[in-house]
């Protein structure tokens, strides 16, 4: 459990908290259809005006790094974190980054964070979370896990996300925008909007004052497919029940929903909310405002709820007039009055991942500290270009019967080959169900970004790939994995400045301090291309 001490957003619709709360009371929406940046549809989108951009910007960074540095200086007027600052870390949430300057080297999300922290007087290491959709809330977990096991006072959690032609193009790709304002779990659903903006959160290991906590979060995988829900939602149902087992539901005011307003997920949404006894409870879907604003969503969606149930409101779910699902929940297009201090948080994200967090305004914020968790290295792979192979060989000497292995990335590739291989050298011979899969490196996803952004490049030769697109984001590597060897557990994937042996560690057992596995796979993955690889996969036994 981790005390909130302030928060910010920063979108279209304002750049305070309160700013944004009262625009959405009063059923203020950011979202307009646009026609722009090369694409041959238009598209619904939350984005921010010129003027904005003007007024956020920051000289010598871009203008996502701009963003977010705004956000967490707006939120830290609003506390002092004291003068230790090797006690404090940056948790940065987001898909993309910096994606507009990929070819150089202000692309890695990596340098980003590290700028950002710098620009805020962090001298931590920061870590950046891309779990696709989840990131946000994934991002927080990560908080209350580091601060719990004292590795850390206080953590500025941040999600940011600016649009841009590469991100919107690929959902187009998909079929999956709208080019209408989205409606979460209306029957006239057909899309989703995409959304910029930045959301942060800073929270501390204690506090002696009244305020909202984080009081517990589980993460688990679909092993079902890297881009579509299983129908039944059983891996969203297996993370609210982790997360509610013990819990009085009666004490919960909402349940925030990811509410996409896209075909599967929020039928799958529905299915997993009625699947945990949780029909009674009030939704909000708050898409409908901000669009979908990615590696933010979790982050700016929290806040909101936060603040509406301070005052007594579940917010209401704009667009939503008739339901369209068929499990059955509880969800209104008119603001609704509650006297709870609880509320759950759900998402759902490419490559199988969902995640639920229980948040409860409380008076006892006692420190807590997890207990200690010892993970025994028992197996290792480490495979390299180094050795004089391609990666490509390998697979068809010691694997060759997987044909998806030919329509993976790069990235996916390695992890496959060598998680493969793991299970090859473990008596055993197979894996846990509920094994977690916990990768690293420092370069995100570029080699499979510069593949599509060949796609899209100009308008003689624009042809975006909806299969290539999907590999942009590294947290499918984990996905991969997890469909194979059907793993159920937790799937995430950070990006490090550099290979840090201790901070990896750190996160590990931190992540791994309440985990009811036996096993976790873990390691750096790092690939430029078949001929230049680095993989470094271990499977640790756990002993809490």
């Amino acid at each position: 459990m981790i005390s909130v001490l302030s928060t910010n957003i920063t979108s279209p619709l304002g750049f305070t908290t309160e700013e944004n709360y009262q625009a959405v009371l009063s059923g203020a929406s950011a979202l307009k259809r646009h026609k722009g940046w090369g694409l041959p549809e238009p598209f619904a989108a939350s984005l921010f005006s010129e003027e904005q951009k003007d007024e956020l910007a920051i000289e010598g960074y871009t203008f996502f790094e701009a963003l977010a540095i705004r956000s967490i200086r707006k939120a830290l007027t609003y506390t002092s974190l004291g003068n230790d600052f090797s006690r404090i870390v940056l948790i940065l949430s987001t898909t993309k980054g910096n994606i507009e300057a990929l070819g150089e080297e202000l692309y890695y999300p990596s340098k980003a964070a590290q700028r950002i922290a710098e620009a805020v007087g962090l001298t931590t290491n920061p870590i950046v979370v891309c779990n696709a959709c989840v990131s946000g809330l994934s991002a927080q977990l990560l908080a209350d896990r580091l601060l719990s096991a004292n590795l850390y006072d206080y953590a500025i959690v941040v999600g940011a996300e600016v649009q841009s032609k590469f991100i919107v193009s690929g959902f187009q790709a998909l079929k999956a925008v709208s080019e209408e304002p989205c409606r979460p779990f209306d029957i006239e659903r057909n899309g989703l909007n995409p959304g910029e903006g930045a959301a942060t959160i800073i929270f501390a290991r204690t506090s002696d004052k009244e305020g909202w906590c984080l009081m517990d979060g589980a993460t688990c995988n679909d092993a079902f497919h890297i881009i579509s829900p299983s129908p039944q939602g059983e891996g969203l149902t297996a993370a609210i029940n982790t997360v509610m087992e013990g819990q009085d539901k009666s004490r919960l005011a909402t349940v925030c929903v990811h509410g996409t307003a896209t075909l599967y997920n929020d039928q799958m949404e529905s299915k997993a909310i009625e699947q945990a006894n949780l029909s009674d409870i009030p939704l909000s879907a708050l898409k409908g405002y901000y669009g979908h604003t990615m590696g933010a969503a979790g982050v700016l969606e929290t806040i909101l709820t936060m603040r509406a149930t301070d005052d007594g409101l579940v917010l209401p779910s704009k667009g939503f007039t008739e339901p369209g699902i068929s499990g059955k929940v509880s969800i209104s297009g008119e603001p609704q009055p509650t006297d709870k201090t609880a509320f759950l948080k759900i998402m759902s994200g490419f490559g199988g991942c969902n995640v639920a967090a229980l948040f409860e305004k409380t008076t006892d914020n006692r420190q807590q500290t997890t207990g200690k968790t010892t993970l025994i290295k028992a197996h290792t792979i480490r495979i390299s270009s180094d050795d004089g192979q391609t990666l490509t060989d390998i697979y068809k000497q010691q694997i060759g019967n997987y044909p998806k292995f030919y329509k993976m990335d790069i990235l996916s590739r390695l992890a496959f080959v060598a998680t493969e291989l793991l299970k090859k050298v473990s008596p055993r011979g197979d894996l846990e169900g509920a094994s977690p899969v916990i990768l690293f490196n420092h370069s995100s996803s570029v080699v499979a970004d510069r593949v599509y952004f060949d796609t899209i490049r100009d308008a003689e030769n624009f042809f975006p790939s909806p299969s290539v697109f999907v590999y942009t984001l590294p947290n499918i590597t984990t996905g991969e994995v997890a469909i194979r060897h059907h793993l159920c557990g937790e799937t995430s994937f950070y990006i490090l400045p550099k290979k840090d042996e201790t901070l990896i560690q750190q996160i590990l057992e931190a992540t791994l301090s309440c985990s009811k596995a036996r096993s976790v796979i873990s390691g750096w993955i790092d690939a430029e291309s078949d001929t230049s690889f680095e993989c470094d996969l271990s499977m640790y036994n756990i002993i809490s």
